[in-house]
This record gives structure tokens, sequence and C-alpha cells, in this order.
């Protein structure tokens, strides 16, 4: 790889890891489509530039989830019986999620995800705000989650979406969760967690998917790009804390909205991949 792209994807990385961090989403949602970008500059195979956007993606949050979760941990904000209840269905969802993108044109998987990032940007621009809540913890804020199996069930459709988009799932988890009575720090801080599992299941699925996959380019681990992964994956790790930090002290409403607007950009370049 160029000095040139390296930079770039080093930034990229940065950005991600620093969005993953604050607002619990795994940085998928600006990654894919500017790995899309980049991976089409590059010359790859259009069949797989998508698949292996979203599988790049899923790589990085591995490594991005371990930095945030463990900055959230410090400031004692992850509710760690929840995200058990949610972990089995999430790592059998996310699974799946890579086969059904597998069954996808890459066009209609561009469509599907200029669809994900409009509802997502709208749902962060419009959604509720979260009313202010009393300190409580984690087993007061368990005892508003339905039954076991149910939480199976929302991890498996939260793991099947994300594998899918190659997103984190906090586009999912956090909502739910606050619509449980959870305080949007624990959250946050829970859905990044989540991403763990997410990414893990996900990036396998892909590898395993992708593995016998014709045109990938040299250095492709089944539809992981392991050169744009391991560049990204170093410079998200390092912002993760920084974004994680700042979801508790920065005017974090005000920087959703600018979140949000940028997500409208990426879903108008998305929607011109499926319709090009």
């Amino acid at each position: 790889m160029s000095t040139g792209l390296i930079l770039l994807l080093l930034l990229m990385g940065a950005f991600g890891g620093f969005a993953a961090g604050m607002l619990g989403i795994g940085g998928g949602m600006i990654l894919v489509p500017f790995i899309t970008m980049i991976f089409t500059a590059q010359g790859f195979a259009p069949h797989a530039i998508i698949h292996m956007a979203v599988a790049t993606s899923l790589g990085v949050i591995m490594f991005t989830s371990i930095s945030s979760v463990r900055a959230h941990h410090q400031h004692g904000a992850v509710l760690w019986p929840v995200a058990a209840l949610l972990a089995p269905g999430i790592l059998l969802g996310a699974w799946c999620g890579p086969w059904i993108a597998k069954q996808l044109s890459s066009s209609g998987q561009a469509l599907l995800f200029a669809v994900f990032l409009t509802i997502s940007a709208s749902q962060i621009l419009f959604g509720k705000k979260a009313a202010a809540q009393p300190s409580a913890s984690a087993q007061q804020d368990a005892a508003h989650l339905p039954a076991r199996s149910a939480m199976f069930g929302t991890g498996m459709l939260i793991g099947v979406i994300s594998g899918l988009v190659g997103a984190g799932g906090g586009f999912l988890s956090v909502p739910f969760l606050m619509r449980r009575g959870v305080r949007i720090q624990n959250a946050v801080a829970t859905s990044a967690a989540l991403g763990f599992p997410i990414a893990l299941s996900g990036t396998l699925s892909n590898i395993y998917y992708g593995w016998q996959v014709a045109g990938l380019p040299p250095y492709a681990l089944g539809f992981v790009y392991v050169p744009a992964l391991a560049v990204m994956a170093l410079a998200s790790v390092s912002m993760a804390p920084f974004g994680a930090r700042a979801a508790h002290r920065l005017p974090v409403q005000t920087l959703k909205k600018i979140f949000a607007v940028m997500l409208y950009c990426l879903a108008a370049y998305m929607l011109y991949k499926a319709l090009g």
C-alpha cells in the first residue's frame, strides 16, 4: 500500500474508533462506506467490494470494542449481566448475517446499507431524548428487561442485522436498552461490550463464506482484507478510549446531530453505488 493510502486508512480508523467509543456504535456505519470508496479506487472486483468492506469493518470492530469497553468498564458503566443475556443470540445472528449478505448482489447490499444508514441517522437526529434518571445499579436496570428467551431473540436480531451491514449493533442495542429503562451511559457502554461478540462471529463467518470466492485480491482472508484491517485497527484501538471519555464529558447530543448529517451523506453515496 502507498503511504497516502496508509495515512487515509489511519485517519478512517481513528475517526471510527472515536465514534465507537463515544456512541457505542462500533464505527461500522462510518467505515463501510469509506472502505467501499477505497476498495473501488483500488480496482477490486466489483462483485466483492461491499462484501469485503463489511467484513473488514467487522474485523476492525473486533479490536475497537476491546479498547472501548475497557474504558467504559473503568467508569463502571457496563451492565455485564445484560450483555451476558444478549450475547448468545448475538453470536448466532452475527454468523448468519454474512451468509444472508452473500446471497445478495453487490447492488442489493449497497441499497440495504443505504437504507440502514438513513434509518440510523434519522434515529440519531429525531429519536426521543433520554430523560434524566438517577444512578442505578446493573441489577436494577436488568430488572426491567424481558425474559431470557426474548433477550436471546433480540440478540439474534441485533446480530443478523449487524452481520449484514458490518456494524457493531449499537444502532439497535442502545435504543432497545434505553426503552427498557437503562440509562444512556449504561446503554452505550453495554452496547460497546456487545460489539466484540458481534464482530468476532461476523468476522469468522465472512472468512468462512468468502474462502472459495474467486477474484479476491492478495492478502484477503476470505472477505477480510488483512492490510486495511491491520492499519485501521491500530488507529481505531488508540482512539476508542478517547471517545468513551467524551461520552461522559462532552455535549453528546450536539455531536450526535453532526454525526447524523454525515450518515445521510454516506447513505447518499451508498445509494449511488446501488444504482450506478
